[in-house]
């Protein structure tokens, strides 16, 4: 069970639109990942580098922190097939499992800050320690998943197996198209980073209090250098709201967390 303190506002109180995402919105957030995947190919093509790295940078960022992170709680009510489907393939693009990634995840909300959790544990290594835990932090999470067996089992042997599959053709292929060979390298650097920002940053492990535990950030830098998505303690207290919505979503909650006195963490301003 995932806890949660005992006078947290219901949803429905703060907000009777918070579940909701516009139609286009959707089509925006599937079609993304896709749309970059071919400006970076277009890029390469034209030896334009800087654009080609900086797409990739772009695509992990928001498949792992927003897109995919929304398939994997079904916020975006697409019906069950079509979200299994979009979250095996927009990962896919990253080099990534997504079905070992919505277990891991969905199981860090239950378990955190326990040493049950896989996901979560990250937040409780040093520095240099949480940035090499990265380089196999998804071969980890996939062969948990496996383990883990359950009905999506297959789902996850599969896209283990594509993305080996992927990796494998990058190779054979790089003399006649090294772009993909670098596409596959700097998709699966990209991951490298995902325990750092995704557990590390956001994750205060040795705090008693579930308020804190999860760090508070605000600011208009600290929102315009994580795209808006620095919200992960709102997105703890209330995991079925979709991504589109976590800024409404914070200002709500900050009457609060001005209440329960929990102090937000600001880049400058």
């Amino acid at each position: 069970m995932i806890r949660r303190p005992t006078d947290l506002p219901k949803l429905n109180e703060l907000s009777s639109t918070l579940l909701n995402v516009k139609f286009y919105k959707i089509v925006r957030s599937l079609l993304t990942p896709f749309v970059c995947c071919g400006v970076y190919f277009y890029c390469a093509v034209q030896d334009l580098w800087f654009f080609s790295v900086c797409i990739l940078i772009y695509l992990s960022f928001i498949t792992y922190a927003s897109v995919s992170h929304d398939l994997v709680h079904r916020t975006l009510k697409l019906p069950k097939f079509w979200n299994h489907f979009f979250l095996t393939l927009i990962e896919l693009l990253a080099l990534r499992s997504g079905h070992a990634y919505q277990r891991a995840h969905l199981h860090h909300h239950r378990t955190f800050p326990t040493n049950k959790d896989i996901e979560g544990n990250a937040s409780k290594l040093s520095f240099l320690s949480v940035l090499f835990c990265g380089i196999t932090f998804q071969v980890k999470i996939w062969l948990w998943a496996l383990k883990a067996g359950g009905r999506k089992r297959t789902l996850v042997l599969m896209e283990g197996l594509l993305c080996f599959s992927i990796i494998l053709s990058a190779l054979l292929l790089y003399n006649v198209f090294p772009i993909f060979f670098i596409y596959v390298s700097l998709m699966i650097a990209g991951s490298w980073v995902i325990p750092f920002f995704t557990s590390y940053i956001p994750h205060d492990p040795f705090q008693e209090d579930l308020l804190k535990q999860t760090r508070l950030f605000r600011g208009k830098i600290a929102s315009f250098i994580a795209m808006e998505h620095l919200y992960h303690l709102e997105h703890h207290l209330y995991p079925t709201v979709p991504h589109h919505n976590w800024p409404k979503l914070a200002k709500l909650l900050d009457p609060y967390f001005e209440r329960k006195e929990i102090k937000s963490i600001r880049f400058l301003f």
